[in-house]
């Protein structure tokens, strides 16, 4: 019998994964496995489509912070010059709220803790590959348990310094690794295999002249969603405790959680 071919992945309409848009900067939903950044081995990134969310302005937004490759969720984009500015500024000096939220294997003996490991490159030749290394850059990682069952927990963490992979590394070094982790949880890298179940749920990015702050949060991705209903679990009320989740604004340079 003759094969049919599988259908092509839709283009991704990235207006429609806009969840804030101001004059200073956007917040879109960033698919799970689309790069922000052309990567050596090329492919499609985020960059191909940042000139369709211009909205009149002259130029393309740019990115203010980023989000792994793997990662999901809210990604903050700076709408010219100046906003790019002031939200590094912000970044930088851990201003910003930043919320994630992580599906990892086992369950934490406590409820809430705080992962303290400093962290460097494994080599030269791994990119963007960490490790823990006393002699590294600081990195603090708060972390609350928010639900388990089925041998998994789900996570609100927030990284207090925004080194790289600083999330997937330190969480798998205290045995607790992300689910579908394939650089650092075990998980399959062949095609079709587990995706990385980390989601950037909210961010809250103060403003000037005493405005309220912009406060955004992203859906749980499908993938994540499904492996949540498997397990039993409420995704609406498991959101819900991710933004009610407080934890402590950190300083550090925004990077790849």
């Amino acid at each position: 019998m003759s094969q049919i071919a599988p259908d092509a992945p839709a283009p991704l309409d990235i207006a429609s994964r806009l969840l804030h848009r101001d004059g200073m900067m956007l917040v879109i939903d960033k698919p799970a496995g689309l790069a922000v950044h052309k990567g050596p081995k090329g492919g499609e990134t985020l960059a191909d489509h940042l000139d369709a969310l211009r909205f009149g302005l002259p130029a393309a937004p740019e990115l203010a912070h980023r989000l792994d490759k793997d990662t999901s969720g809210c990604l903050v984009l700076g709408r010219h010059r100046k906003a790019l500015a002031e939200l590094g500024r912000a970044f930088a000096d851990g201003s910003v709220g930043k919320t994630y939220v992580a599906v990892v294997r086992g369950v934490p003996a406590q409820e809430v803790g705080r992962i303290e490991l400093k962290l460097a490159k494994r080599s030269p030749t791994r990119g963007w590959w960490m490790q823990v290394d006393p002699r590294g850059q600081e990195a603090i990682t708060e972390w609350r348990l928010l639900a388990a069952g089925e041998g998994l927990a789900v996570l609100a963490l927030s990284p207090l310094t925004g080194r790289t992979h600083q999330l997937r590394v330190h969480l798998d070094a205290i045995g607790h690794p992300i689910l579908g982790d394939s650089i650092y949880g075990g998980a399959s890298r062949l095609p079709g295999g587990p995706v990385l179940h980390l989601h950037s749920r909210r961010v809250v990015v103060p403003q000037k002249k005493g405005r309220a702050p912009v406060d955004v949060s992203a859906p749980l991705p499908a993938h994540m969603r499904a492996t949540l209903e498997r397990a039993g679990f409420a995704v609406a009320a498991l959101e819900a405790a991710a933004d009610a989740a407080s934890f402590t604004r950190g300083e550090g340079s925004a990077s790849r959680p």
